[in-house]
């Protein structure tokens, strides 16, 4: 199982590693951002897009807006840094040939 993954206006996070990840944060086009303090080993978490917000309080518009990115930052319980990213084609020509991003 991907660790990330989009199912319409929905986000599942998949820790899939033996390790607990704290400070969870999840960046949606850069702009965008959801927390969580704590997805368990081996655990799930979900969040509907719609709950993600940026700086000035903006909600991201799943039906009016274009997910370009999505990142995952965390720590596992001895520190050590955990980045996901997920990986989108990109659009145009690029994307039909199959390149990512």
């Amino acid at each position: 199982m991907a660790p990330l993954q989009l199912d319409g206006n929905l986000l599942t996070v998949y820790n899939g590693t033996s390790q607990d990840w704290t400070g969870v944060e999840i960046w949606l086009n850069s702009y965008y951002r959801e927390t969580t303090p704590l997805i368990q080993a081996r655990g799930r978490f979900r969040a509907s897009l719609d709950v993600f917000v940026e700086s000035f309080g903006r909600r991201f518009d799943f039906h009016r807006a274009q997910i370009k990115s999505l990142r995952l930052t965390a720590k596992q319980r001895d520190g050590t840094p955990v980045e996901v990213r997920m990986k989108f084609r990109e659009s145009g020509l690029a994307g039909a040939l199959g390149r990512t991003q």
